[in-house]
């Protein structure tokens, strides 16, 4: 593999295979840090989509049961 700058963009570069095919993205956090976070938080989000899921009523109950908050 080796790093090709294929992009227009400022401090984005992509890593290429022997065939020049795209295989891996660089980003220069100082300048595009805040958009990772928003890209790293979306692929959090999609490994967690088939997690079971509880009402606000349910955790409500819960912190109830458990002396957490006051009901």
């Amino acid at each position: 593999m080796k790093n090709t700058q294929v992009s227009q963009m400022e401090g984005i570069g992509f890593v290429t295979n022997a065939m020049g095919e795209k295989v891996a993205v660089l980003i220069d956090l100082r300048e595009h840090g805040d958009l990772w976070e928003d890209f790293y938080d979306a692929l959090l989000a999609r490994t967690r989509a088939d997690e079971p899921r509880e009402s606000l009523e349910e955790v409500r109950e819960q912190l109830i049961s458990s002396g957490k908050l006051n009901g």
